[in-house]
């Protein structure tokens, strides 16, 4: 039997968001129902909500997500009632030309639920990234629900379900930073102080930090920065040579994700060195480079999707890590909110004045 919940809605580009009631169905047969116990509020959805993603509107807001599984389909067999699950929107499929290739992180055909959630009216809502979180219960495919040790608190590890997943993924899944070598990364928002939060994580012993923000490169510092440089006063490529030997970092991290800081991003990193572009560019961007300068540095053009991460692999493994004390997830969490505050997370968002809020319920 359906079930009518609060969620949070965008219903068109430039309105404010809503609090609305919900009608959540009976799982299918591979669906899932999840009780939402925390969600983060990410700069996707902030996309979504602004009409950059795509123009399916109403969306239902919200993906980094904890939980527990409160309902199943008829066929799950990946999750039970009671487990405790951080929601990810790569639910790999097993049967796409990447998946057998053995490729599994790159899944062309990832799983969602079955059947929409609605509106009271039968309006059928678009949910963030295949999740939709800001809500009280949330419908899902079982390949997205990934079990991690119920000690962590929700409104931490549901932030692994995208950007701190894909800042970490980008240095130690995308980057393969190890131990002994110097990283850059440009831009310490979220994503970014995640990177240098992976480097560190690795073992990489030189970590610099580019920002315009004073505020953000001392967030930085915090995750494990090693050396700091303001672009606004010094030039990024320069300072990271310099504190390189004149050499360049051997992984340079673009979390910002425009034609400039992936230039900088370009000319910052050692011969042979490795550039990973996290940062998520927009349609209309362009970059234009000397080929030659492709040539004659070498070494290898990365992007990094969703920290090419398998949550299968790596959720459990970081949430342990973050137990054990060695990864420090708790400082990603700037505020605790509510449901009814989640414009109020987006306006602080885009003052750059949090790391993340989150949604508690």
């Amino acid at each position: 039997m359906s079930q009518t919940v609060k969620g949070v809605i965008a219903r068109s580009k430039g309105a404010e968001v809503e609090l609305v009631d919900v009608v959540v169905p009976d799982p299918g047969p591979n669906d899932v129902i999840v009780r939402v116990q925390a969600c983060g509020v990410c700069h996707t959805d902030l996309a979504y909500w602004d009409g950059g993603i795509n123009d399916e509107y109403p969306f239902l807001l919200g993906h980094e997500a904890a939980g527990v599984v409160e309902t199943v389909g008829d066929r799950v067999t990946h999750v039970a009632e009671g487990d405790y699950v951080v929601l990810n929107w790569r639910a790999v499929c097993g049967e796409c030309r990447a998946c057998k290739r053995g490729q599994l992180e790159y899944c062309f055909n990832t799983h969602n639920a079955s059947k929409p959630m609605t509106l009271t009216d039968g309006t059928a809502l678009t949910p963030a990234l295949g999740i939709g979180a800001f809500i009280d219960k949330t419908l899902v495919h079982e390949g997205q629900c990934t079990k991690v040790d119920p000690s962590a608190d929700p409104a931490v590890a549901g932030l692994l379900g995208c950007g701190v997943m894909a800042g970490i993924g980008a240095a130690i899944n995308t980057g393969k930073v190890t131990r002994g070598q110097s990283v850059a990364v440009i831009g310490c928002g979220g994503v970014g102080v995640a990177a240098i939060a992976g480097a560190r994580l690795a073992g990489a012993s030189e970590i610099i930090a580019v920002d315009i923000d004073d505020t953000k490169l001392e967030w930085a510092k915090d995750f494990g920065a090693t050396h700091t440089v303001n672009s606004t006063s010094t030039d990024p490529v320069a300072a990271i040579r310099e504190s390189t030997g004149g050499f360049g970092a051997d992984v340079v991290i673009d979390a910002v994700g425009r034609p400039e800081t992936y230039e900088q991003a370009f000319y910052a990193r050692d011969l042979a060195g490795t550039v990973v572009l996290v940062g998520v560019p927009t349609p209309e961007m362009r970059l234009e480079l000397p080929l030659l300068d492709f040539f004659g540095r070498g070494g290898s053009l990365k992007s990094s999707w969703y920290g090419d991460c398998l949550p299968e692999r790596d959720f459990p493994m970081l949430v342990d890590l973050h137990l054990q004390g060695r990864l420090p997830l708790e400082k990603f969490v700037s505020e605790r909110i509510g449901i009814d505050a989640v414009e109020a997370a987006f306006d602080a968002m885009k003052s750059g004045s949090v790391l993340r809020s989150v949604v508690t319920l």
